[in-house]
């Protein structure tokens, strides 16, 4: 099948780039969200990325625009994926959230679009049966942010044909980024189940007392040569997003061990999210835009 329209489900710190990675690959896409102060701010943030390029000379102004002439941002979820041959959904980290999106995407859709979840951690089998297409069902999981990153983990489900598989395949190729295929499902995928086992002993580090947290982000750099330590890379990602992920681990598992720590229970409860918000681990002058 050849993909013409794309859409994008979300316009968050995910969405809006991942749509114009679409956009850039010549794909006429749609950018839906339910806020529109979301979509204005997905306008906004898109806008400075792109100047930004354009003066690094990593883009020409014509293609920018043209890119900008494929977009379109609506409120309207039938608006947006009434005519897609592929549609990424890019909610929130919540599966009952995920799964209520899926089932009203089912009913405006075309009956070939693919659903592809761009969820961190969920797997795609545990929002497929919401739909009538399991089979056209997958995980495509980009990294943030996506305009810099450049992987994407595909992961076919038992559900999944293998069609789909490499549509998915297919459109990370066409938005000129690196497809890594997972055969089968696991929750967490490759790339974060190594992360969060980070993420974790240096938490568990942190709270136990044996060092302070700008000193385990100091030794991860220096002396393992990571770009950022485990906690800046929270802060980045937002530490919302990694609770609400442990939140789904949790669920899924039933271990206690997979349930949040008490330091990411108190930053959520605070609304210190990292850098979006202006404080997380660290305090920023600041709330950055992705």
């Amino acid at each position: 099948m050849t993909i013409e329209q794309v859409a994008v489900i979300g316009a968050g710190s995910m969405g809006h780039q991942i749509a114009m990675l679409s956009a850039l690959a010549g794909l006429q896409t749609n950018v839906q969200d339910v806020n529109l102060d979301s979509l204005d701010e997905a306008k906004t943030k898109l806008t400075k990325i792109m100047d930004k390029w354009v003066r690094k000379q990593k883009i020409t102004a014509e293609a920018r625009d043209d890119a900008f002439g494929r977009l379109m941002f609506t409120t309207d979820l039938r608006e947006a994926a009434s005519d897609a041959d592929f549609i990424i959904e890019a909610v929130v980290e919540k599966l009952e959230v995920k799964r209520k999106v899926l089932t009203e995407l089912d009913e405006v859709a075309p009956k070939h679009a693919v659903f592809a979840t761009n969820s961190s951690t969920i797997v795609s089998s545990l929002i497929a049966d919401a739909t009538s297409r399991p089979e056209k069902v997958c995980n495509m999981h980009f990294f943030f942010p996506p305009l810099v990153m450049d992987c994407v983990e595909v992961v076919k489900g038992d559900h999944t044909s293998d069609e789909t598989t490499q549509l998915a395949m297919n459109v990370c190729d066409q938005m000129n980024r690196t497809a890594v295929l997972l055969q089968k499902e696991i929750s967490g995928f490759v790339a974060n189940r190594i992360l969060f086992a980070i993420q974790k002993e240096a938490m568990a580090l942190y709270e136990e007392g044996y060092a302070d947290f700008k000193d385990i982000d100091k030794i991860t750099r220096k002396a393992l040569g990571h770009p950022v330590g485990p906690f800046e890379l929270m802060d980045l990602s937002g530490i919302d997003v990694g609770y609400y992920v442990m939140q789904q681990r949790y669920a899924e598992s039933g271990d206690p061990n997979d349930q949040p720590s008490r330091t990411l229970i108190e930053k959520v409860e605070s609304g210190e999210f990292g850098r979006k918000t202006g404080k997380g681990f660290y305090t920023y002058s600041h709330k950055v835009n992705n």
